[in-house]
């Protein structure tokens, strides 16, 4: 004879609920329910985050545009200054040049006057013309001629007198002359000028006195 324990029964279940979850099982169902659930409006965070992103973006377009500003401003100085610099470098390259030509000028007026009394011979001749070639591919130009106006500008007077065959006061004679480069006049030329003849009539005037028969007598 066996004794049974007294309140068990082998056919008889635990009371309890039946559905009961276990906890893994609540959260994987509390996670399907936040990825299928209907997305509602933004939180009041979620736009702040929206307007200072705006407001980055707003500082980083600016700092762009000032940098953009003075990155062109730089390139403008910089361009300035290269031009500035290559006129300085020509500038200072003809001065040099003016200088040395300068140097030279008595050297070519022996030169001219040897051509004058024909003693420009031999290998002088040879010698002389090749310096004049020389000076002349430097950019030294020669200039005053007999019969010009005078212009103080360019011509140096040495003597003067009166003519009454010029109508304004007109080189007559080069007594040296005249050397430039470019626009830049080394020296003068040295000249002799003549003035018209104090009180004479304009040659205009005294052709139109003799086309009228002379003065009319009153």
């Amino acid at each position: 004879m066996t004794e049974e324990t007294p309140g068990f029964n082998e056919n008889e279940k635990p009371e309890g609920p039946s559905d009961a979850t276990t906890p893994d099982d609540a959260a994987q169902a509390a996670g399907s329910a936040d990825k299928a659930g209907p997305a509602g409006p933004a939180a009041p965070g979620e736009e702040l985050v929206e307007v200072g992103l705006q407001a980055q973006l707003d500082q980083a377009q600016a700092a762009l545009n000032e940098r953009t500003a003075d990155l062109q401003r730089l390139q403008a100085e910089y361009q300035n200054y290269r031009r500035r610099v290559e006129r300085d470098r020509v500038t200072v390259k003809e001065i040099a040049v003016a200088n040395l030509l300068s140097e030279l000028l008595p050297t070519l007026d022996d030169i001219g006057r040897a051509r004058d009394h024909g003693e420009l011979v031999g290998g002088f001749k040879s010698v002389a013309e090749s310096l004049e070639t020389v000076v002349s591919k430097m950019g030294l130009q020669q200039f005053g001629k007999e019969g010009e106006p005078f212009d103080p500008l360019v011509h140096e007077a040495l003597m003067h007198s009166y003519a009454p065959d010029v109508t304004e006061t007109t080189c007559v004679q080069i007594l040296q002359p005249g050397y430039r480069i470019g626009e830049r006049t080394i020296r003068p030329a040295r000249v002799a000028v003549a003035e018209p003849q104090p009180g004479a009539s304009p040659k205009g005037d005294e052709a139109s006195d003799e086309e009228s028969g002379g003065p009319e007598e009153g």
